[in-house]
């Protein structure tokens, strides 16, 4: 998928773990895992929103569009 959640560098920068981020967004530590290893296929704004303010970034420091090569 050409898009890309990099939610685990941002969570290193911010040295905050998986259980308190969740925590903080309002989400399940499952949930948050399917979005830190690239396996959500979708993300709702709300969710976003709370990711955002929690580690105090922008989207774009959480998605990355990386097109595919095979086109």
């Amino acid at each position: 998928m050409p898009i890309r959640v990099n939610l685990d560098v941002m969570m290193a920068k911010r040295r905050i773990g998986a259980g308190e981020l969740a925590e903080m967004v309002g989400i399940t530590p499952a949930n948050l895992s399917i979005l830190k290893n690239n396996k959500a296929k979708a993300v709702r704004f709300t969710t976003l929103e709370a990711l955002c303010r929690a580690l105090d970034c922008q989207p774009g420091d959480i998605l990355e569009y990386t097109p595919d090569d095979a086109t």
